[in-house]
């Protein structure tokens, strides 16, 4: 059995945050445009070949291959399309703020393994510097 199942307060808390963020708006919204995205053939399809395309002068250049001009160009056009589709921008913005939503809540989290407490907003923004609950210590909450 998990520890969090062992212990039904923190799975009912934990529940609890999992509800709301899957009830929240700004999520639902964000949600409903990753499945926009999903659900468009052309769009995901334009995604894969900027992907496929970027992943090919990647390892070109990482093998020392110099990329030429037009090669560039041609990446940055498809680019810039793929950026000029709608369904495809609201998709990799979407995708960029729910990152950001799970690193932030994941950081609150570590944070309180790492203090022992619930962290501050002090706290929080001491950790986005590097401080001590970052890891700047070897992760101990203490540099003392």
């Amino acid at each position: 059995m998990s520890a969090i199942a062992e212990n039904p307060p923190l799975l009912d808390s934990t529940l609890e945050l999992c509800h709301h963020i899957a009830n929240d708006s700004a999520f639902i919204d964000l949600q409903a445009k990753v499945e926009a995205f999903m659900n468009d053939d052309q769009a995901r399809l334009q995604y894969q070949r900027v992907q496929d395309q970027g992943e090919h002068l990647h390892h070109k250049q990482h093998a020392g291959v110099e990329l030429s001009a037009i090669e560039i160009r041609e990446f940055e056009a498809a680019r810039e399309a793929l950026l000029a589709n709608p369904v495809a921008h609201n998709f990799l913005t979407a995708q960029q703020q729910l990152e950001a939503l799970q690193k932030e809540i994941s950081q609150h989290i570590r944070a309180t393994f790492q203090l022992g407490r619930v962290p501050t907003p002090e706290d929080i923004a001491e950790a986005n510097q590097g401080g001590c609950c970052g890891g700047g210590c070897g992760g101990g909450g203490s540099c003392g």
